[in-house]
C-alpha cells in the first residue's frame, strides 16, 4: 500500500469519528497517522539479512549484485574456497562449505529474513558419470535444506525450481524437482515458500556451441515451428531480487520466461548473429538421439530423461502449468541472447 492512500484512508477515518478525534486536535490527529503511515511504508522496505545458496553462477552473480545494491546484508554460500575474493568484491558476505552439511546450513541460515534454496547439476557432478544416482542426490540435498530450514528458524524460503515440477509423470530428467519440491512441502506450515519455475535456460544453448561448430545444425530428437517459452538467467535473478523483497503468503509457484521461440527461430537468430545464416535444426528420431548420447558415455538415466523431456517439449505436456499460470515474460528476448552467444562461439575462432 502506498504512503499516499494510506494517509487517505486515515483522512476518511478522521471524517467519519469528527465528534471524537480521540483527545486529540484535528491536526494534530491528521499529522500522528501521517507519520505511523510513513513508518508503516518504510518498514515494509526495510533492509534484510539474505542467504544465498549456488555460489556465484548464471542466477547466483546477478543476484547477488541485484540484492546488494538495495541494501540487503548478502551472505553467499560456495564450496569453493577461491570464490571468496569475487564474493567479497560484490559487497557480500562468503560462506565456504557444503550444502552436504547440514550442520554448516542450518548456522549459515540462522537469523537469516530469507534464504534462496537451489540445486545445481553441476555441484551433484558430470553428466558423463555413470555411476551417480542423480534422483538420490537431488533428494538427499532437499532432505538437507529441510533439516536445516527447520533448526535455523528461518520461515522465507525462495527455492529455485523448474518447469515439469507440476507432474510426476512424462517429464524426464526435471522429475527431480518434483521430488524436490514435495520434501520442501513437509516443511512446517509457518515456513512460507515461493517456487520458482524458470523454463529451458537461454544459456543452456552454450551446450550446443561443439555441435553447431563440428555439424554445422543443432540436432535434437523434436523441432519445428511450434514456439516453447525460453529464459535468460538475468531475468530469473531480477524476478528472484523482487519476490524477495515482496510479501511471502504460504506456499506460492512463480513462473519465469523471457521469450517464446520456436525452433526453427533459435536456429535462425543464433544463425544470424554467428554470420551463418543457413544454420538448421536438424530433428532425428529419438531412439537415434539415444544411441548417441549413451555412445558419447553420457549417464543412462541423464539420457534416457533427455529423450523424454523433449517428447514433453513437442507435444507440449511439459508447458500446461505454465501457461495455466500465464507469467508475464521477462526483458531479455532471443536475439539478445544470440549476440551474446555470438561473441563466445567467436571468441573459440581466435
Amino acid at each position: 500500500m502506498e504512503t499516499l492512500d494510506l494517509i487517505n484512508r486515515f483522512r476518511l477515518i478522521l471524517i467519519l469519528t469528527s465528534n471524537s478525534h480521540f483527545g486529540y486536535t484535528i491536526p494534530q490527529f491528521c499529522y500522528f497517522f501521517s507519520f505511523r503511515a510513513m513508518q508503516l511504508c518504510i518498514n515494509k522496505k526495510k533492509k534484510m539479512n539474505i542467504v544465498l545458496t549456488g555460489s556465484l553462477g548464471n542466477i547466483g552473480k546477478p543476484l547477488t549484485k541485484a540484492l546488494v545494491e538495495r541494501g540487503h546484508t548478502v551472505t553467499v554460500i560456495s564450496s569453493k574456497i577461491e570464490r571468496k575474493p569475487e564474493i567479497e568484491a560484490l559487497g557480500a558476505i562468503p560462506a565456504i562449505g557444503s550444502i552436504q552439511d547440514v550442520e554448516f546450513l542450518s548456522k549459515t541460515f540462522s537469523g537469516a529474513d530469507a534464504v534462496y534454496l537451489m540445486e545445481a547439476w553441476e555441484g551433484i557432478g558430470s553428466i558423463f558419470d555413470k555411476d551417480i544416482d542423480f534422483l538420490a542426490e537431488f533428494r538427499k540435498i532437499a532432505e538437507n535444506y529441510k533439516q536445516a530450514v527447520e533448526q535455523s528458524g528461518v520461515n522465507r524460503i525462495i527455492h529455485l525450481s523448474s518447469v515439469g515440477a507440476h507432474s510426476d509423470k512424462g517429464t524426464g530428467s526435471l522429475f527431480v524437482h518434483h521430488n524436490v519440491e514435495n520434501i520442501l512441502q513437509t516443511l512446517p506450515e509457518n515456513v512460507a515458500i515461493k517456487f520458482m519455475r524458470p523454463v529451458g535456460f537461454f544459456s543452456n544453448i552454450y551446450r550446443w556451441l561443439p555441435m553447431i561448430k563440428s555439424k554445422g545444425s543443432i540436432i535434437q530428437s523434436y523441432g519445428g515451428n511450434k514456439k516453447e517459452p525460453w529464459v535468460s538467467p538475468l531475468d530469473i535473478a531480477a524476478t528472484i531480487a523482487d519476490e524477495i523483497g515482496n510479501p511471502f503468503n504460504g506456499r506460492t509457484v512463480h513462473y519465469l520466461a523471457s521469450d517464446e521461440v520456436s525452433p526453427n527461430e533459435v536456429a535462425q537468430s543464433i544463425g544470424k548473429a554467428i554470420g551463418n545464416p543457413d544454420l538448421k535444426w536438424e530433428v532425428i528420431p529419438a531412439d537415434k538421439l539415444l544411441d548417441q548420447m549413451l555412445s558419447a558415455g553420457v549417464n543412462e538415466w541423464i539420457a534416457k530423461g533427455m529423450v523424454q523431456m523433449q517428447k514433453a517439449q513437442q507435444n507440449g505436456s511439459l508447458y500446461e502449468d505454465f501457461y495455466h499460470y500465464n507469467p508475464t515474460f521477462g526483458k531479455v528476448k532471443l536475439d539478445d541472447f544470440a549476440k551474446e552467444f555470438a561473441q563466445t562461439y567467436n571468441k573459440q575462432d581466435n
